[in-house]
């Protein structure tokens, strides 16, 4: 294997990261204070590849996909990730964050009515308004032997910072040591202008919250809640990156992104998975020779005529079945037959 290949697909934790060298000098940043490093992988990426098993290593990229992984890694940019619903796009930003030790990965799941800002900010200027009302609307108070400090507007910017937390894409910008993984999950689901919004963000590695902007004065730093759960602080209520984040852009070919965007990507395309990465991901998920006792139903699922679409989850839902249902004499064998194919229909199939 090449010695350049930070991530390997190996499907081991490893140090290889501590090893990738400095950005291009334009994609090079600045941010700061550093935040602490995040949490480590949670439920969802194991879930995801199999941790629990101790079956991570079967489920390996191709060469095509760690080679590109890699080079998004070495130039600080996205990863616009294509193809086929259930061909592992979402699986390789948990595979990244599994082996390369970058803690938990930030989600953002975007729909057709998401915007710029619901991924760097949300600012909940209702909740302050009605947590002012009340402190001044109850002067006994201190009478009482309330603590000072408890109305909002006696902290410094006012109380501001317990009314904004950073999104998935806001906390993946903070200034941190290493990379944060971030997957942007069906981009191709938004709005017409979302992927365009996204070029200043991905572009400069920053972003500003206006809110904190106009406050700077009087207060310079503010501690405001991270998608991690944890306070962090913005100066000048401005966000950049130190390390820019691995991020992933999964797109099931739903639409065409503008030429702006695809220039500031890596692009890779994760064609249907075959027999021999199939039997991995069983593997992966199943056990070390579940490949081999489900091999029938593996050729089941690759057995389809051109153009049907099919998940992997739908081959992982008829295996399970057939794995704790126990089915074994001719009868049952009948009735596993038809509901592998019911579970394995085609998806672009509604009857």
């Amino acid at each position: 294997m090449s010695d350049w290949l930070i991530y390997r697909g190996a499907g081991a934790p490893h140090d290889g990261i501590e090893h990738l060298p400095p950005p291009p000098p334009w994609r090079d940043f600045d941010g700061g204070p550093l935040v602490a490093p995040p949490a480590a992988l949670d439920p969802s990426s194991e879930r995801r590849l199999g941790v629990q098993h101790r079956e991570a290593s079967h489920h390996r990229p191709g060469e095509t996909e760690r080679e590109l992984v890699n080079a998004a890694l070495y130039l600080r940019r996205p990863l616009l990730v294509t193809g086929a619903p259930g061909s592992g796009k979402s699986t390789l930003a948990h595979s990244v964050a599994y082996e390369l030790g970058l803690g938990r990965v930030l989600g953002w799941p975007v729909v057709s009515r998401s915007t710029l800002r619901d991924g760097l900010y949300d600012y909940d200027a209702i909740g302050r308004l009605q947590d002012l009302q009340i402190a001044r609307a109850a002067p006994a108070a201190a009478e009482s032997g309330t603590p000072a400090g408890t109305d909002p507007a006696d902290e410094p910017g006012g109380g501001i910072g317990r009314y904004i937390r950073l999104g998935p894409l806001g906390t993946a910008l903070l200034p941190s040591a290493r990379p944060r993984v971030l997957l942007v999950d069906e981009l191709d689901k938004s709005d017409i202008d979302l992927p365009n919004d996204l070029l200043n963000v991905l572009e400069e590695g920053e972003f500003r919250i206006p809110e904190l902007e106009r406050l700077s004065g009087s207060a310079p730093e503010v501690e405001v809640l991270s998608d991690d759960g944890a306070q962090v602080t913005v100066r000048d209520g401005r966000v950049r990156c130190r390390a820019f984040p691995f991020i992933v852009l999964t797109s099931n070919g739903e639409r065409d992104f503008p030429a702006p965007l695809l220039r500031r990507c890596i692009h890779l395309h994760i064609p249907v998975p075959d027999k021999e990465r199939l039997a991995a991901m069983v593997r992966a998920h199943f056990g070390e020779g579940a490949d081999g006792r489900y091999e029938a139903v593996i050729d089941r699922f690759l057995d389809r005529e051109p153009g049907d679409v099919r998940a992997v989850d739908q081959l992982f839902n008829a295996i399970h079945l057939t794995q704790k249902a126990g089915w074994t004499d001719e009868d049952e064998e009948e009735t596993r037959r038809r509901l592998t194919a019911e579970l394995m229909r085609p998806l672009d199939r509604t009857r």
